[in-house]
């Protein structure tokens, strides 16, 4: 068996020098913090007039940091595009078959689940919510009907599906380039249609965001769908 080499008494001590150095640094930026940080806060509570909501969280997301969401957006789909390219989806259907309890069970949350989804959905303009909450909500249904059987959500990779899958960052994409080419700048929206914009874009990701979490909690790339 190979014994594994001490470690070299210098680079242990380097090694515990930054370590210990990180660790300082760390403890000073928290000790000389203010006690009342103002940061943004006030300028984001100056600016909600003008930001189609009255959520200061959704605010930041869909339009004073719009860039960043946008970006959020498209990680999620190059996520889900990675997984796609290491192998192809295998589901096999539940073995044992659920039995009556769980299934009546899911009939019955199943509802429920996308109503709240869409619910979560509509209340972000105003309170906590929005379509990453949704999105994952929306995706808690798909699993539950993955987990029962597979074949209660037909997986294929076909244009449905490719057109649910980028409607979040299509929609997100078309907002902006229309922005800009009334004279705007890229994502700021006008203060009468801020409102209706943001809700948009929120209800295209928040499918997207849906069926790409539950293709990622299935894995790999769905097969193609049969022609007819």
């Amino acid at each position: 068996m190979k014994k594994t080499e001490p470690v070299n008494v210098v680079t242990g001590a380097l090694i515990l020098l930054l370590v210990v150095t990180i660790g300082i640094g760390l403890s000073w930026a928290l000790w000389t913090l203010p006690d009342e940080a103002v940061g943004l806060s006030l300028i984001v509570r100056e600016s909600m007039a003008q930001s189609g909501v009255t959520a200061e969280v959704t605010a930041i997301l869909l339009n004073f940091r719009g860039y960043d969401t946008l970006l959020e957006i498209f990680v999620l789909l190059v996520a889900l595009l990675g997984a796609w390219y290491l192998e192809r989806m295998h589901l096999s259907p539940v073995d044992p078959e659920p039995g009556p309890v769980l299934e009546a069970l899911v009939r019955v949350l199943l509802p429920f689940m996308i109503i709240i989804s869409g619910y979560i959905l509509w209340l972000g303009g105003h309170a906590a919510g929005g379509a990453f909450q949704a999105g994952a909500l929306l995706a808690g249904a798909g699993v539950m009907l993955l987990v029962v059987g597979s074949d209660k959500l037909p997986l294929s990779d076909g244009i449905r599906m490719r057109s649910l899958l980028v409607a979040g960052p299509a929609v997100f994409t078309l907002v902006a380039g229309g922005l800009v080419l009334s004279g705007r700048n890229m994502l700021q929206y006008p203060v009468a249609h801020a409102s209706s914009l943001i809700l948009l874009i929120e209800a295209a990701s928040t499918i997207t965001i849906g069926i790409t979490l539950t293709l990622l909690f299935a894995g790999g790339r769905p097969r193609r769908q049969d022609k007819s």
